[in-house]
């Protein structure tokens, strides 16, 4: 099996910064691509950012310029930079992974989440 813990929520005033870290642990081969979910209040889940192997990343429009998704294949992490926060960036922020636990065998995990709230 495998765990993402995220954490680094928390409340927020508009215009700071707040950074999410997510740890991976257990039956670990590899992982493939990494991302970051969240759930407004009342709404649907939504992508926010994501990275594959290689680096290469991927935002939603309305994060970009302002969020940064990297990650460290060394300790199994990924982290979400979140910089010029808005109110509607509130919301409970998911991690998700596709874990290789053999050289063709995976699985998407995601994590139980953490709240990110902005005040005006």
């Amino acid at each position: 099996q495998v765990q993402l813990v995220e954490s680094g929520g928390g409340l927020v005033q508009a215009g700071g910064s707040l950074r999410l870290s997510c740890a991976a642990s257990g039956r670990i081969f590899r992982i493939n691509t990494m991302a970051w979910y969240r759930q407004p209040p009342g709404k649907q889940r939504e992508l926010v950012a994501s990275i594959v192997t290689s680096g290469s990343t991927n935002y939603a429009d309305s994060v970009k310029g302002r969020f940064t998704i990297f990650r460290d294949d060394a300790k199994n992490m990924v982290y979400l930079q979140m910089d010029s926060l808005k109110p509607e960036d509130t919301a409970v922020y998911h991690c998700s992974a596709e874990v290789y636990y053999s050289t063709s065998l995976f699985d998407d995990y995601w994590g139980q989440g953490t709240q990110v709230t902005v005040s005006s």
